[in-house]
């Protein structure tokens, strides 16, 4: 799944990684080509991979209620509770369920009165066009007059394959209070998370893994209570509760729901799952006795004394492949861990005096563990991976680059390319839907599933800057090795996605517009008076010229019509000097720089909030039409007068990428650091989604039972609400953005131009510079 590193990407590398203080004209940032160094000017040694990693490993002394420790291997994700398993789910936060969760595991609840796309689609009047067919609901109050929204947004939906927790052996639940002198730890280098604790006075260690390359959870058990008879293993097979998000588990096990047994020896029960019609197999297999104690349960018991081992399969068809031993899973799991952190790309910033290097270290190290157990499986990852759901599991490919577009700029292409051919297989589906809109191309879905189907929302039909990304991650990919057969296995879809972004705008004399209808990146526009966003005029360009770049690679002629629509795509508006977030709200700096607006009232004329996207224009990308100066005064202006209370996990590496390239590496660094809600790192490396909620108190609800309703300390404070434990495109966003800052971009000078001189030492080895 790892591929070596190359040995020219390595001579890169070392070129890149010479001190701070050392001419970095003898690197070619451009291309990555390493050029001889002075001869005054001594390689760097490589950097300690192990001790960069190791000295990150998490340690949890107590249960963090907001953070249980993930486990995965990229379609396979195991949140783990204080004992290492899911034992005690009820002592998490409610958005932080223990969940196993793999990317194949899909469902969809009965739909007896057969809705289709069709039945959320809706008339829109577009300029020139006439009317066209979107997933529209202008509010959510439709969905009381057309059932069919509710059904096509929920289905289909990611559900947890299963719960395995520690027991009594006789089948009573293990007593929290009994757990006492925990201590736990997640060795990244070796992917294995060791858990300690006395239960009733009695230690007990539980090893935990997953398997690299098999959807399969591996648990090593040891303690006295095994040999006496008292400790066990369970394992549950829930269904899916109706609600979904954030926990789809229902263990109450009603419905159209059944499970038998396949097969059965003294080293293996086999199973087979079957929720509606969705099915799976499931193998427990280990040392110990397996039982079937209830309709859907299983307990392990025995063992070899004082140790019990169990390891619990996951597959979407049935298994061609033996189930490994044991041992043989442990040795793989470590190899896979050591072979992922000694390839690629690494950042290396000890040595530095700036306070708030060490902290930044542990960030980009955790966050690549999480991308590697979230964002690197067979479908684009959901915001919220597979931690738990939110928009019922479902992906939003407009998040695509900020989850995984780092994977090719730190030398991992391969994790990537994994997500990439759903595009492939989606095509026809892309060009059934920009038929539909009588356009050319494809057309890609901002919300959707596995089957490519956008979703009936307010906002998910008119978001297009997704439309560009299938060829930036194409480019990414290409840039990392300029290996011809990449334009071999991304040409069509690079073609198809261009030809979208060369017949979407809608001509208006000599230019072509963007929109209407329309929603840029920064969401809250009306998307049928919104036109021209700064971002996306410029994304569209960048796109199509790329495009123009692959077939030139290719040894093809530039197409004429793709040219056409670049001289033609209307400029990046602007006015006084500062780029407009969209053309047709000249008064946007005036209006934001207002008193009303600058104290963070709600009027509806304030559009100072949510993301600042038009900075992307020149940070996220190169813009070519985009004036340095102009952006720099315009990223100032942001400074000064936006609402920054609801920002998102992204915004700040998005900020901090314009910053590099417009010469603020100080600010670049400052703004990743932004003391704001949703930027809060919490010790396993995620972090939160919080919303504004005027309504929001300082005690918040953390469980309901026979005691009534327990309270809480808000964990942000009154005025905002957590919605989610995770966002995962901040970590991928801050991947991208140290990955520019530390490596360069086309056309940056020095090394490490996106970091300050002072303060900060940056080693750098295997990273390809940003577009």
């Amino acid at each position: 799944m790892i591929r070596p590193t190359r040995p020219q990407r390595v001579i890169a590398a070392a070129c890149l990684a010479v001190l701070m203080a050392a001419p970095m004209a003898a690197c070619a940032q451009t291309t990555g080509a390493p050029v001889a160094p002075t001869a005054a000017v001594a390689p760097a040694a490589p950097i300690d991979r192990q001790a960069l990693v190791t000295r990150h490993n998490v340690t949890l002394t107590a249960i963090d209620r907001h953070a249980p420790i993930m486990l995965g291997n990229g379609d396979l994700g195991f949140t783990a509770d204080i004992t290492g398993l899911q034992t005690f789910p009820e002592q998490y936060s409610e958005l932080a369920p223990l969940l196993t969760m793999a990317q194949w595991a899909w469902h969809s609840f009965p739909n007896p009165e057969g809705y289709t796309e069709e039945s959320g689609l809706i008339p829109v009047p577009v300029p020139g066009r006439g009317e066209q067919p979107y997933a529209w609901m202008r509010s959510w109050a439709d969905a009381e007059t057309n059932p069919a929204y509710t059904w096509l947004r929920a289905n289909p939906h990611r559900f947890s394959l299963s719960r395995i927790g520690l027991t009594l052996a006789d089948g009573a639940p293990l007593d929290f209070a009994k757990v006492t002198e925990a201590r736990q730890t997640l060795n990244l280098w070796t992917g294995t998370l060791a858990s300690r604790f006395l239960y009733d006075g009695q230690l007990v260690e539980v090893a935990t893994r997953v398997h690299p390359t098999l959807d399969m959870v591996m648990v090593d058990v040891h303690s006295s209570l095994i040999d006496n008879g008292r400790l066990a293993v369970s394992v549950r097979y829930p269904t899916v509760d109706p609600a979904i998000n954030p926990d789809p588990t229902n263990l109450e096990n009603e419905g159209a729901q059944t499970l038998f047994i396949v097969a059965q020896n003294d080293h293996e029960t086999r199973i087979r799952r079957t929720i509606d019609e969705t099915s799976f197999t499931s193998a427990i297999s280990g040392n110990g006795d397996v039982a079937q104690t209830a309709d859907t349960e299983f307990r392990v018991t025995g063992g070899d004394r004082w140790r019990l081992t169990v390891m619990v399969r996951f597959d979407q068809a049935e298994p061609t492949t033996a189930t490994p031993a044991f041992a043989e899973g442990v040795t793989a799991a470590a190899g896979h861990w050591r072979t992922f952190w000694t390839s690629g790309g690494a950042v290396d910033f000890s040595g530095s005096t700036d306070p708030r290097a060490a902290e930044l270290e542990r960030r980009v190290v955790l966050s690549q563990y999480l991308s590697a157990v979230n964002g690197a499986g067979e479908l684009p990852p959901q915001e919220e991976g597979l931690f738990s759901n939110s928009w019922f599991g479902k992906f939003h490919l407009e998040m695509h680059p900020w989850h995984s577009g780092w994977q090719a700029m730190w030398g991992r292409p391969e994790m990537l390319e994994r997500s990439l051919p759903w595009y492939l297989g989606n095509l026809d589906n892309a060009r059934a839907e920009a038929a539909r809109h009588g356009v050319r191309g494809a057309w890609w879905p901002k919300m959707t599933g596995p089957e490519g189907r956008n979703s009936p929302s307010l906002v998910s039909p008119f978001i297009m800057w997704q439309q560009p990304h299938p060829i930036l991650l194409a480019e990414l990919v290409w840039r990392a090795d300029n290996d011809p057969a990449v334009l071999d296995r991304y040409g069509e879809l690079v073609e198809s996605t261009a030809d979208l972004l060369a017949s979407w705008p809608i001509a208006d004399g000599d230019r072509l517009n963007l929109g209407t209808p329309l929603i840029p990146a920064q969401e809250n526009y009306d998307p049928l008076t919104t036109i021209n966003p700064t971002f996306e005029v410029e994304y569209f360009r960048w796109a199509l010229e790329t495009a123009q770049q692959w077939r030139v690679r290719k040894g093809q002629a530039r197409r004429a019509d793709w040219d056409q629509a670049l001289a033609k795509i209307a400029p990046p508006p602007m006015r006084d000097g500062l780029y407009l977030p969209v053309e047709n709200v000249p008064d946007f700096w005036e209006t934001a720089a207002s008193d009303a607006c600058r104290e963070h009232a709600a009027a509806p004329q304030c559009k100072n909030r949510d993301h600042p996207s038009f900075l992307m224009a020149y940070g996220f990308i190169p813009g070519a039409r985009i004036d340095p100066a102009a952006m720099r005064r315009t990223f100032e202006a942001v400074e000064q007068n936006w609402d920054v209370r609801q920002t998102w996990g992204w915004d700040f590496p998005m900020m901090a990428m314009t910053a590099a390239r417009v010469g603020e590496p100080e600010k670049a660094v400052d703004w990743l650091f932004a003391d704001l809600k949703n930027n809060q790192w919490g010790p396993t490396g995620m972090t939160p989604r919080v919303h504004l909620d005027e309504h929001a108190d300082e005690l918040v609800p953390v469980s309901a039972g026979a005691g009534g309703v327990a309270m809480a300390i808000n964990p942000d404070g009154p005025g905002y609400r957590r919605a989610a434990e995770t966002y995962f495109p901040s970590n991928g966003s801050l991947l991208m953005a140290v990955g520019l800052m530390a490596a360069g971009w086309d056309g940056s000078t020095g090394h490490a131009p996106g970091f300050p001189k002072d303060g900060w030492t940056v080693r750098v080895e295997g990273l390809t510079p940003a577009p």
